[in-house]
């Protein structure tokens, strides 16, 4: 993604309500969103954005739970969008792109749904439904440049409507090490060892950190399903008698990575500590007496 920079971002909400129907838009940009649910599916197929080639993808939960992404690309959205309520099920939102001037074509789309994919494959965060990886259509230099701006400008926005399935955790990372507060942490405990450091949206678990590879009896199902997936999609292998990670790896609280570590419930915030012994609850405890 390109360096941070001050910008402004505008969120109408049609409907009125915040979990209604929106319009996103983004200052110098001539692209625009339609975030719609299935409840909303009638008034999102209805706008006139709907009605020209763009980028989307349908979110939802997995079979496990955990969080489930398609990717697609249409020259009518509406007509492809509709084909979706029958042919996939596990989805309960759509977001869509497209151009307020027609400056996306069937070539620029699906250059961006290669490049969706190609980057959820790398990330590795969500479960991609996609079975296979398209490949880029031919374009000239200037109009993958083009494209490539756009595609900036739609990871901008995928994480304030909660996708956050296009960065690497260890771009979060990195993004973190600018900040006082990131620090790298570590967790011993019931034959776990990992480091990690906490993030702005939850924390990440580094490459190499080892889990218990059983786990206890009274593990909640959710934590259980996690570590299973984790395992199927091969952040988790087994390495002698512990899984190792094989990638750094987001979660949503230092608790779900302390739980997935110990192969049962644990809190994260007295889980993890510095190189002092300091907890993550006193660390953060201390930044709040610190601030003015």
């Amino acid at each position: 993604m390109n360096s941070a920079r001050p910008t402004s971002i505008r969120i109408f909400l049609a409907d009125g309500v915040p979990e209604g129907l929106r319009i996103v838009e983004k200052s110098n940009w001539t692209g625009r969103a339609v975030v719609a649910g299935r409840a909303q599916l009638g008034q999102g197929l209805a706008r006139d954005e709907l009605n020209q080639p763009g980028i989307y993808v349908l979110t939802g939960p997995g079979a496990e739970g955990a969080s489930r992404l398609y990717v697609g690309e249409a020259d009518v959205l509406r007509e492809r969008l509709r084909q979706h309520v029958a042919g996939k099920d596990f989805w309960t939102r759509f977001v869509a792109f497209t151009s307020t001037n027609e400056g996306l074509n069937k070539a620029h789309v699906r250059y961006l749904e290669s490049r969706l994919v190609e980057l959820a494959k790398a990330a590795n965060q969500w479960s991609l439904d996609n079975s296979t990886a398209p490949s880029p259509p031919p374009l000239s230099e200037p109009d993958r440049a083009d494209a490539e701006w756009f595609l900036q400008e739609m990871l901008v926005i995928f994480p304030l409507l909660g996708i956050d399935a296009f960065e690497t955790a260890a771009g979060q990372t990195r993004e973190a090490e600018g900040a006082d507060s990131a620090q790298t942490l570590t967790l011993e405990q019931r034959g776990a060892k990992a480091t990690g450091r906490e993030v702005g949206d939850g924390f990440v678990v580094f490459e190499g950190s080892r889990a218990r590879i059983t786990e206890v009896a009274s593990i909640h199902e959710y934590m259980r399903d996690l570590r299973h997936q984790l395992k199927d999609r091969d952040v988790l292998e087994v390495e002698g008698e512990s899984l190792i990670f094989t990638q750094d790896f987001r979660f949503n609280s230092p608790s779900t990575a302390a739980g997935v570590l110990v192969g049962g419930s644990a809190n994260g915030r007295l889980a993890w500590k510095d190189g002092q012994g300091r907890t993550l609850k006193a660390m953060q405890e201390q930044r709040a007496k610190e601030q003015p």
